[in-house]
């Protein structure tokens, strides 16, 4: 199945744009921590009793975010001065109705697909931890969540997941699953479309209850962004874990009613625990009319949960 002319457009551009990113390899640039003093190393041997982890973030709240990655603004506004995005973002949040407290998201673009194969033969690479770190910075500055998005190339989603393990353990980071970009052995990224299974996904879902369990942390947010029907096969496989919160991201290019179309189509695969997201592009949807309004998207049926612009 070909695609559309702005994701070749997306694909030629992220061709190299993880060199700012990423190391040469691929693999992340680790941070090297420093030594324990002794009182701390005395303080982690001592016993602790831990507060039960804060309730779901999305039982009361509305996320609203911005995506992007460094120095690639053909994949979203959350790139170059971050300061300058954060604050975009929080003007486009004045917009949206008080319905409900509105939480801040930045999605980094962490692993990124490619159109070279890598040393591993992989077809994507990873981002430094200085990188994530940054994006973590500017999202608590703002009591935001991290969302860590995930083109896996011709890897497999789990174990792209796991290699940013020892940031999930914090409390505010989730991921975004991207399965257009999940391709099959011997598929370029950008010839095709990618996809995944709802089998898959619930890899993903039962490993990251397992880390919120585990470290006592909130429910993980694990988005997985969709963009047709292809794209997710069995989706019923996506079982319901405790510690996680599913949302489901309708990810369509188009006016108002092709977007609402695609919504209708894609929402009546949702699993049933899954909440509802929907997202907007500032420059492809505005080529066949004007961006849809915070009201316009929340009066949509269900009311999603998170909505993302790029």
């Amino acid at each position: 199945m070909p695609l559309p002319d702005r994701r070749l457009v997306l694909t030629a551009a992220i061709a190299g744009l993880a060199a700012a990113a990423c190391d040469a390899t691929g693999k992340k640039a680790g941070l090297v921590p420093a030594a324990p003093s002794a009182a701390a190393a005395a303080a982690a041997a001592m016993p602790t009793t831990r507060p039960a982890p804060a309730p779901d973030l999305l039982e009361k709240n509305l996320l609203v975010g911005f995506c992007g990655a460094p120095g690639s603004p053909a994949l979203g506004r959350m790139t170059g001065d971050l300061a300058g995005a954060v604050g975009k973002l929080q003007r486009q949040i004045q917009d949206f109705p008080p319905i409900r407290p509105i939480t801040p998201v930045l999605e980094l673009i962490a692993t990124t697909v490619h159109r070279t194969p890598g040393p591993d033969g992989m077809y994507r690479s990873r981002c430094s931890d200085t990188t994530v770190q940054h994006y973590l910075d500017a999202a608590r500055a703002v009591g935001g969540q991290l969302l860590l998005n995930i083109q896996p190339g011709r890897a497999d989603f789990l174990p792209e997941v796991q290699a940013y393990e020892h940031w999930l353990t914090q409390p505010d980071i989730g991921v975004a699953l991207d399965p257009e970009w999940a391709v099959e052995p011997g598929v370029i990224p950008g010839r095709k479309f990618g996809r995944t299974s709802g089998a898959e996904l619930d890899e993903v879902a039962r490993y990251l209850g397992t880390l919120a369990e585990t470290h006592r942390l909130p429910a993980k947010i694990m988005v997985y962004h969709q963009v047709a029907a292809s794209i997710v096969r069995s989706e019923a496989q996506l079982k319901p874990h405790p510690g996680v919160s599913v949302v489901k991201v309708v990810d369509g290019i188009g006016s108002a009613e092709d977007k609402k179309a695609t919504w209708t189509t894609l929402m009546k695969t949702k699993p049933a625990h899954a909440r509802a997201g929907f997202k907007l592009f500032f420059d492809e949807d505005t080529r066949h009319g004007d961006l849809m309004t915070p009201a316009e998207v929340l009066a949509l049926n269900p009311t999603p949960s998170y909505v993302l612009y790029e």
